[in-house]
């Protein structure tokens, strides 16, 4: 592998390319990382080989061509089978690999979509888009420049108005769940496996908005989020403070005090039965 290394390609700030890096890291696989320009990438993807206008994007030593974070997790798991990226045990292996699915097909989408919603609408936000994810020069000129590119991803991604609206009233359910993957030991286990950092870079990235950020500031989700991705630059605001969920935020900052007062104290925020499982449930 040393001589033909395994190439990730990705756009700066992409949430699935950040597990992915992730997952290559935990396998202790040596890669090369290539950030194409964001907005620009589909074309260079296209003439890299790829069928799809996505990343993440990895091109395996043999040659072969994986688009997608679930595809390459499983992708990842034939290259090098140990370390596993999912428990050995089959019931574990199997909530696992759920949880995987769902962080995949509906909480990645939640961010993706607010940011589009973010970069169509409000210049501000184009323009701190081309200074933190541009090699660019001139970030004022090109979020202007931005302008007219945004709209084509914010329909590619879903993100109307309605769409955001919706999810964003949704988004505390979500994080129910999440919490509740952690409370049961599925995800936030001692390693960190394939669900983990599926789930993990989408709540980090929604940490990282100003507007839906607070939503998962006191929550368990929080300090697992900051597990498996340490660092992500804050996202300005953008949403309309309406379609925010005040009313939940609230309900749910008080739900999790007492957790976040134990973690202050230095007591473990997830049950010690769940770490239990979560260990034994995972090959060495």
């Amino acid at each position: 592998m040393a001589d033909n290394p395994i190439r990730l390609y990705g756009i700066a700030l992409s949430h699935p390319v950040l597990g992915v890096h992730g997952m290559l890291k935990r396998k202790a696989l040596s890669y090369r990382y290539i950030e194409l320009l964001a907005g620009a990438h589909p074309l260079s993807l296209f003439a890299l080989g790829f069928t799809r206008a996505t990343v993440p994007a990895l091109k395996l030593p043999d040659g072969r061509r994986v688009q997608g974070s679930l595809a390459i997790a499983k992708a990842l798991e034939r290259l090098v089978p140990t370390p596993s990226l999912y428990p050995s045990e089959p019931a574990a292996r199997a909530a696992a690999q759920e949880a995987e699915r769902w962080g995949e097909a509906v909480l990645q989408q939640v961010p993706r979509r607010l940011i589009r919603w973010g970069l169509r609408h409000r210049l501000d936000q184009r323009r701190w888009f081309a200074d933190v994810a541009s090699p660019l020069p001139a970030p004022a000129l090109m979020g202007i420049l931005l302008t007219p590119v945004a709209p084509v991803f914010a329909r590619r991604a879903g993100a109307s108005d309605e769409r955001v609206q919706r999810e964003l009233a949704e988004l505390p359910g979500l994080l129910d769940k999440v919490d509740g993957l952690l409370d049961s030991g599925v995800i936030g286990g001692e390693e960190l496996g394939a669900a983990d950092f599926q789930i993990g870079s989408s709540v980090r990235m929604l940490m990282a908005m100003q507007d839906v950020g607070r939503l998962v500031a006191e929550r368990p989700a929080a300090s697992f989020a900051r597990r498996v991705v340490p660092d992500y630059p804050e996202v300005p605001a953008a949403l309309p403070a309406q379609w925010l969920p005040a009313h939940a935020w609230r309900r749910r900052s008080e739900q999790w005090t007492l957790a976040s007062t134990r973690r202050s104290k230095g007591d473990p925020p997830y049950s010690e039965s769940s770490r239990a499982l979560s260990a034994s449930s995972w090959s060495r």
